[in-house]
């Protein structure tokens, strides 16, 4: 079983974190990282969409709180992963990303060389934006490694 889990903290509440979440894959985008294949994807239960090669069904979502998407591509992707906004101390928010996914056969394989180093690459982007919309700045960008410059480069 796979975890994996990005978040960051904000100085601002959680209605602000969640609207970012309320507004991924739809034409006013202020959350899905630029740098990455487009986001499209209807904020309903039971509608699909995805990004690049990535495909998966909304399962559950709760405006200005949840989003938790179910895969359906790449084959051998048994599970989720989901954003959630989440209020902080002293009025802070924190935006959590988590994967949870059993991996079956080539996924075994294909996960560790290609999805894992390019999903942590794309959410580290994404909470940047976040950072970026909610603050104007970002205090510590991202910088992506030697691998997945490759990997983009391949792609």
């Amino acid at each position: 079983m796979v975890v994996n889990l990005h978040t960051r903290r904000f100085a601002v509440g959680e209605t602000a974190t969640g609207k970012l979440i309320d507004s991924l894959g739809g034409p006013g985008d202020r959350l899905w990282p630029r740098k990455w294949p487009p986001m499209r994807l209807e904020l309903e239960v039971g509608a699909t969409g995805g990004h690049g090669p990535v495909r998966y069904r909304v399962e559950s979502y709760v405006p200005g709180r949840l989003l938790r998407c179910r895969f359906l591509r790449p084959r051998g992707f048994d599970g989720y992963h989901e954003f959630t906004a989440l209020p902080g101390p002293d009025g802070t928010s924190e935006l959590r990303h988590v994967v949870v996914v059993r991996l079956r056969r080539w996924a075994l394989l294909t996960y560790p060389l290609f999805w894992r180093p390019a999903h942590d690459a794309a959410l580290e982007d994404l909470l940047d934006r976040a950072e970026r919309e909610l603050t104007g700045t970002v205090a510590r960008p991202a910088r992506w490694s030697p691998y997945v410059r490759l990997l983009r480069a391949l792609a």
